[in-house]
């Protein structure tokens, strides 16, 4: 103390300190010696430098169980607080592995819910940074109770305010299930991992010898489950990432997304795209190539790269307003939709609804996936949500058709039919009910059995069908398409559209919610 100061002044800065050492140095070393971040550098990182104002820093918990009254550090295990990213007013909370594993307390909890209820007052986004090994143990019930208040509040924020997690470590049992409530997720590889019970109950029970990274690591829960949206390489990464993500989505569901640079010619062609689907209908071919043919300075921000690649969705900017892209992809499984294709697509639809982002469609679709396996695991359900999802969306929709629009999927795909704003196609599309082969093998079954030359008869059969139906003209002259369109000229075309439907109204009727085929 010096100059006559308080001593109370420097009460609070020591006390400030020991929050702001968590679980102590020995702590912090052994967490930068798993190369991770300690949770107040993560929230150093994310927020705008000097903005951050930490909410509940003192907070301790109340257990007297197991010899707990000993042990009580500041903060409790979780740094909340309210920080600018990128200019914006942010929610953050960050569990500190360094206290107690990060586990969860009804003190910690309760740090949480505060500041998810501040966040839904100011109408921010909330993110969720989570190290953490489970409910506290020693709190018993009390911890599965913060747990629940915790899943409400997701749950009563979702559509409200965009809510964003990155799990950097450990996330286990109930911890779990908030995550999983939120947007989107963000996996660090190799130091991460998300399950519900753990290799030593699975071989309890399942007699299942499996590792943390197998059962619930990065790679898993990105390419296999599909619970996870982004996979990185290390702790920074992961923080870039959400705020990249942020840099999309509007700050509530009342507000439109942030304009982008708009310093990409509106009316850039490419000539490419008058080229890129090949003549041959069997031939695949990169969706992504025209996505990024077409949106503002080629950047595009896919999610959930790693699942069900027959179907591509993510964020870009078109004009510098943000869209959300959906496009199958004929390189994987033709392009044909399936059950994890189907619920990928449908998630990022609603999402996009939620928060006000128009949704551009590139459609070459042959249908859905047959066999029996797609059956048995319910694709008539989760194709529904699919259809079901872009029914609703009342956001300004704009589809594409490249080339396949066949059957059933081409309703699905944000046709005319389902309110659909701007529908066109390229000359390369095909808009029928199935593929020449299949239609004239039914149609003229009779004839062609009845030919000396079956397969001239088909070939010849299949040409006619083709000439006559496998093009877009039929579907446009019932307006069911605005236009068909040169491919090089698809970015104007879709600004253009995108500026006349900025002032689009639309609504769903009253109800307390529909009931989503889930």
């Amino acid at each position: 103390m010096s100059n006559g100061e308080d001593p109370r002044i420097e009460e609070l800065r020591e006390r400030r300190e020991a929050a702001r050492l968590g679980g102590g140095t020995a702590a912090i070393q052994k967490q930068h010696d798993r190369g991770k971040l300690t949770a107040h550098e993560r929230v150093d990182l994310f927020v705008d430098e000097g903005t951050f104002e930490e909410m509940d820093p003192f907070k301790v918990h109340r257990c007297r169980e197991f010899g707990m009254e000993a042990k009580r550090f500041p903060g409790d295990g979780v740094i909340t607080g309210l920080g600018r990213v990128n200019g914006r007013v942010t929610a953050i909370f960050a569990q500190d592995f360094t206290v107690f594993g990060g586990s969860l307390s009804g003190a910690n909890a309760e740090k949480v819910c505060k500041l998810m209820d501040t966040a839904m007052k100011l109408g921010c986004p909330i993110i969720g940074l989570n190290d953490s090994g489970g409910a506290r143990i020693q709190e018993g019930v009390v911890s599965l109770g913060g747990y629940a208040d915790i899943f409400l509040r997701n749950t009563l924020a979702s559509g409200v305010v965009p809510q964003l997690s990155g799990v950097l470590g450990p996330c286990a049992g109930g911890a779990v299930y908030s995550p999983a409530i939120t947007d989107l997720i963000v996996m660090v590889d190799k130091t991460s991992y998300m399950y519900v019970t753990g290799p030593a109950v699975v071989k309890t029970v399942t007699h299942e010898e499996v590792t943390h990274e197998e059962l619930g690591g990065a790679a898993s829960h990105n390419e296999r489950s599909g619970v996870a949206h982004f996979r990185v390489p290390e702790d920074a990464a992961c923080i870039a990432l959400l705020k990249q993500i942020l840099s999309y989505l509007p700050q509530n569901n009342t507000e439109m997304p942030p304009a982008g640079p708009g310093t990409d010619d509106p009316n850039r062609m490419d000539e490419k795209l008058n080229s890129i689907v090949p003549t041959d209908p069997n031939k695949p071919y990169d969706m992504r190539e025209v996505l990024r043919s077409v949106v503002d300075d080629g950047k595009f921000l896919e999610v959930h790269e790693h699942y069900a690649g027959n179907i591509v969705i993510g964020f870009a900017h078109l004009g510098g307003r943000v869209v959300g892209l959906v496009g199958n992809q004929p390189a994987v499984l033709a392009g044909c939709l399936d059950v994890d294709a189907s619920v990928k697509a449908a998630r990022f639809v609603r999402l996009c609804d939620c928060f006000n982002i128009p949704l551009v469609t590139f459609e070459d679709v042959p249908g859905f996936l047959p066999g029996t396996h797609q059956e048995w695991n319910g694709i008539i359900k989760h194709g529904a949500k699919l259809l079901y999802a872009y029914c609703e969306a009342t956001v300004p929709k704009l589809t594409v058709i490249t080339r396949k629009a066949y059957g059933g999927a081409y309703d699905v795909m944000s046709s005319k039919h389902i309110r659909g704003d701007y529908n066109v196609a390229w000359p390369t599309a095909e808009v029928a009910v199935m593929g020449a082969k299949g239609a004239v093998e039914i149609i003229f079954r009779r004839e062609i059995a009845a030919a000396e030359d079956k397969e001239a008869e088909a070939a010849r059969l299949e040409a006619d069908y083709r000439e006559q139906f496998a093009n877009p003209y039929v579907a446009a002259e019932r307006g069911y398409l605005d236009d068909v369109i040169e491919p090089r000229r698809t970015r104007p075309k879709l600004i253009a559209a995108l500026a006349m439907l900025e002032t689009k109204r639309d609504s769903n009727p009253p109800k307390k919610h529909g009931n989503i085929p889930l």
